[in-house]
């Protein structure tokens, strides 16, 4: 069944972003820089899936200049479970930062599965400078409340 929703419901991939935490920066000696965060294909999988792409910068320093060439990694240990290939970021990224990617779209959290058991985000509303949650952070609970 097809059908159009209203324009004033519409959600735009401009409008979504995602934020994560740097849970390590990992040098391969002749290789590649690797910045893996705590989420990946099991909140997004649309660039294993369909090989979508998606910038990234630092919250709290969107425009330092970026020199660092790296790969933004999810915590899944799949070969296919990497966020932006090939991304620049500043230099002294490090353990703890919170690093965007925008125009992440509405299909993340459609999308989004417990794969590996890693609990679903939270998604947030922002408007205005004021943020309201509108689906909490799955726990542990969460997880395991149908398993017998």
């Amino acid at each position: 069944m097809f059908f159009t929703v209203p324009t004033r419901y519409r959600v735009t991939a401009a409008a979504a972003l995602t934020v994560y935490r740097v849970g390590t920066v990992k040098t391969i000696p002749g290789g590649r820089i690797y910045v893996a965060v705590d989420g990946g294909m099991s909140d997004n999988p649309r660039p294993v899936l369909y090989g979508a792409g998606y910038e990234a910068y630092l919250a709290s320093r969107p425009d330092v200049p970026r020199p660092r060439r790296v790969a933004v990694a999810g915590k899944h240990c799949a070969q296919g479970d990497v966020i932006s290939g090939e991304r620049r970021l500043p230099a002294d990224v490090a353990v703890g930062d919170l690093l965007v990617t925008p125009v992440t779209g509405a299909y993340g959290t459609s999308m989004a599965s417990n794969y590996n058991k890693v609990p679903r985000p939270a998604v947030v509303f922002v408007r205005d400078g004021a943020a309201r949650v509108v689906v909490r952070r799955e726990t542990y609970e969460d997880l395991v409340r149908l398993d017998t």
